[in-house]
């Protein structure tokens, strides 16, 4: 049954969507769909927009449907669990998982693992195709991922998020040789004009910050190390893209083919810091590269190699 709530605005002036988070205790973005769906009224008035401005003593109503069950089917997927507690979790999601389902991809996903790893037991918040998920990251983007077994963890885990609380470092080989040795990409990135399947740096796109550090540097590409700020959606490679040292392998944002047949980036959340959000302990994880870009790192160290005995 559709819960319906009634909230006088006391005491504030601004968004909507800003107000509701708190009322109602819930993230912003379930607040904002529920809006967008047509779910809130504002003095008897329906509102569809998220910006949408309330003041002190103007009266909301808030029809919180019922939640849907979960028709996602559990599956028996190896996946790596490199902590685990009653309220969360850290995973290692291997490269070429997708987080959840979308269209596409139906099955096999890390939330597929995820439910029959844990019986089920993952927060709601996000929806019947995304319980758990606190963050993503892309398909063939492969290390660590935090997830939510509990709709406390996962409210405490989105505002830390939010509120860059959560230091989230990866590693990647890119295209090309950085000549800066660190350095910050400050550029917005939106919806690409054209190609809808892309992101990109626009004029009018959300605020968007990666740090950059070079590991290493070899003939043609650079070993780096980088950390975000903000989280937009494939912000580290179009970041890099926009720099002009795309991501080895990745074919969206960068040349279609490379001299090692790798597809997908070569992108790895190596690093992540945290407070537990019930706990209020300090945590941080590290996991190893995978195998595969290890290969492909010593590859290029010994063609550096022989290249520095021909020219000595």
């Amino acid at each position: 049954m559709a819960e319906e709530r009634y909230v006088t605005v006391d005491e504030f002036e601004g968004r909507v969507d800003i107000f509701l988070t708190k009322a109602l205790d819930r993230t912003r973005s379930f607040v904002q769909k529920l809006i967008e769906n047509g779910n809130v009224w504002v003095n008897q008035k329906q509102i569809v927009k998220t910006s949408h401005k309330v003041k002190s003593g103007d009266l909301i109503r808030v029809v919180i449907p019922e939640p849907v069950s979960l028709n996602l089917t559990p599956q028996d997927i190896d996946i790596e669990i490199v902590y685990e507690d009653e309220h969360l979790a850290v995973i290692n999601k291997p490269r070429g998982m997708v987080v959840h389902p979308g269209a596409g991809n139906y099955d096999s996903t890390l939330v597929n693992a995820l439910l029959y790893r844990f019986e089920g037991k993952l927060s709601s918040i996000n929806g019947v195709i995304r319980p758990g998920i606190v963050h993503r990251l892309d398909k063939d983007t492969s290390g660590l991922l935090i997830v939510a077994k509990t709709n406390e963890a996962h409210i405490k885990l989105s505002e830390a998020l939010k509120n860059h609380r959560i230091k989230r470092v990866y590693f990647a080989i890119c295209e090309g040789v950085l000549e800066e040795d660190s350095g910050i990409i400050n550029a917005p990135i939106g919806r690409h004009p054209v190609n809808r399947l892309k992101m990109a740096v626009v004029p009018n796109g959300k605020e968007a910050t990666t740090y950059f550090e070079v590991l290493e540097r070899f003939d043609k590409y650079t070993f780096v190390k980088l950390r975000l700020k903000t989280g937009r959606t494939h912000q580290i490679r179009v970041h890099m893209s926009y720099i002009g040292h795309p991501l080895l392998g990745d074919v969206l944002y960068g040349r279609p083919k490379n001299e090692f047949g790798v597809e997908g980036q070569l992108l790895h959340a190596g690093e992540i810091e945290f407070v537990h959000p019930v706990e209020n302990k300090p945590m941080s994880f590290k996991v190893e590269l995978p195998d595969y870009f290890k290969e492909i790192l010593e590859a290029l160290r010994k063609r550096s190699q022989k290249q520095d005995k021909i020219q000595h």
